[in-house]
């Protein structure tokens, strides 16, 4: 559809504009983001970097890497969910409003703050956008139910494997639902 082709891009230019940019000149990030990094960095796992500056440098190349392949429409779901992620904690250090005393700092910061929401909720859409595609769990019943008629056929057995097949693709929904439940409620808390 002609509105993906344009949108798209159109929702990850600001990615890959702020990416690049960053990759030039990371240090006024750096300086917002070692305030955050310093206090989440004792609950970090051991394997997560925790300096500043290889922080910056990994969130300009998701934004780079993930918003390019959002641009040319690969892997675009997945490349949404990745700016969403890398978009989350850039708001919150680039725009903590709720810090500022001065009114037109703060009203300046929730503005830029509120756009990034905005762009969250453009990135959510996009998420979960299928293109008019059936969903992985209407995919995987349809494929449980095909393969327990087969089966059915094939040993005569068609309540119990059929049964059974039914439950293991409904098992298989409820873990991709669950699985996205969390994860929009992680991006959204």
């Amino acid at each position: 559809m002609i509105v993906r082709r344009l949108a798209r891009p159109m929702l990850a230019a600001i990615f890959i504009k702020g990416g690049v940019d960053t990759l030039l000149n990371p240090e006024p990030r750096v300086q917002k983001a070692s305030p955050l990094i310093e206090k989440a960095a004792p609950s970090l796992p051991d394997q997560v970097p925790s300096e500043p500056n290889q922080l910056v440098t990994i969130d300009a190349g998701v934004k780079i890497a993930a918003g390019s392949l959002l641009a040319i429409n690969k892997f675009p779901r997945l490349a949404s969910l990745a700016l969403a992620a890398s978009i989350i904690p850039t708001t919150v250090a680039g725009h903590p409003f709720w810090e500022k005393s001065d009114p037109a700092e703060k009203t300046a910061e929730q503005q830029q703050f509120l756009k990034n929401v905005s762009i969250l909720g453009g990135l959510i859409l996009a998420a979960v956008d299928t293109e008019g595609k059936p969903s992985l769990g209407w995919r995987g019943r349809r494929a449980a139910r095909k393969l327990a008629e087969r089966t059915s056929d094939l040993t005569g057995q068609s309540d119990d494997v059929g049964d059974r097949l039914r439950e293991t693709g409904d098992k298989v929904r409820r873990n991709v639902v669950d699985g996205v439940d969390v994860a929009i409620g992680a991006i959204a808390s």
